[in-house]
């Protein structure tokens, strides 16, 4: 079969919606995909036999060695929001506080934190069939529940772009308001250092941090940006703002949110750095700035990021060896820097 024929084929073959509604921009490559699903349903089916075995007959998921070796190998999509809620203590919050998040909507009113989200809301997710307003029932409305609750909870961040798309995934894998809402908490206030206040100390300490790792691991790709007089902030900050929404194929985000809920934003630097030294060599070909932005956006397309399950275990190998104690050290030393700066 000719390229272009099997390339019809597997467009015939596959659906143009994916499994979370979004729709499949127009360069999808169907083909590559269809030959990696086809794989990687093999190690699904595997993995979720394996699940339903460790979670059989117990009501919550806790932290241990087993469950973050089969979380590095991938949650079944039956599993993720309970597996999610259980490790990264979202469970027992919800838990110890019953009512509290249908009392956070009764609140007090707030017109300039309920305009932010509303104007934001028709931006989440165009692509995707369950935030439309012509969805029966539209997702719109559950979202703006959860970041209007969020932002009444926690009145030193209330409503940041970008905690939009995060909320917006979390609804579709929990298909639940409250437990979005948990999931939320746990990241913004626990999981991530500081990313949504308005002062974004903690979103820009570890973009400074990503660039000192850099500097240590990839030295030439560091030389580069400071050649060029490049932040980091120009070609990271979504990356971390958005948790690699929209940046990355779906699949492959949450396969990155199952460790980041188990252990911590240190998964991040591995996903970043993954991504810098898989194509340091392209983007050492970049000879100015809009050229190194360019190339910035190139590296989170094609196959390398489309087959999650090598993309995932390519995180825990590629960086090196990553402790949360260099990225304390690390954390304190930029964030001295920055508010040296003013």
């Amino acid at each position: 079969m000719e390229p272009a024929e099997r390339a019809q084929a597997a467009r015939d073959r596959v659906p143009r919606i994916d499994p979370y509604g979004f729709e499949r921009p127009e360069d999808f490559d169907y083909a590559a995909y269809e030959e990696f699903f086809s794989t990687y349903l093999v190690i699904l089916t595997r993995r979720a036999i394996k699940w339903s075995k460790l979670l059989k007959g117990s009501s919550s998921v806790q932290k241990s060695m087993t469950v973050k070796r089969y979380i590095r190998k991938g949650v079944p999509l039956e599993h993720r929001a309970r597996v999610w809620m259980g490790v990264s203590g979202a469970q027992a919050q919800m838990d110890r506080n019953p009512g509290y998040y249908h009392r956070l909507l009764q609140g007090e009113r707030n017109d300039s934190l309920e305009e932010a989200i509303r104007t934001d809301m028709n931006r989440t997710f165009p692509d995707n069939i369950k935030f439309r307003k012509s969805a029966d029932p539209c997702l719109q409305k559950t979202l703006y529940n959860v970041l209007l609750a969020y932002g009444h909870h926690n009145q030193g961040v209330g409503y940041c772009q970008g905690m939009n798309f995060i909320a917006g995934y979390l609804i579709l894998i929990t298909k639940n308001e409250e437990e979005s809402f948990w999931l939320l908490d746990a990241l913004v206030g626990r999981i991530l250092p500081d990313y949504y206040s308005p002062a974004m100390l903690g979103l820009k300490m570890d973009q400074e941090v990503l660039g000192e790792l850099v500097r240590t691991k990839l030295p030439a790709v560091a030389a580069l940006m400071d050649g060029h007089g490049v932040l980091w902030t120009l070609v990271v900050s979504r990356w971390f703002i958005c948790l690699f929404v929209d940046i990355l194929p779906v699949e492959t985000v949450l396969r990155i949110w199952d460790c980041l809920f188990n252990e911590g934003s240190k998964i991040i630097f591995r996903v970043a750095l993954t991504l810098i030294k898989q194509h340091q060599a392209f983007i050492l070909e970049a000879s100015s700035v809009a050229d190194i932005c360019e190339k910035f956006k190139e590296i989170t397309k094609g196959s390398f990021v489309m087959e999650c399950h090598t993309f995932m275990q390519k995180i825990f190998s590629e960086p090196g060896s990553l402790s949360m104690t260099t990225i304390t050290r690390l954390r304190e030393s930029c964030r001295a820097k920055l508010l040296a700066q003013g």
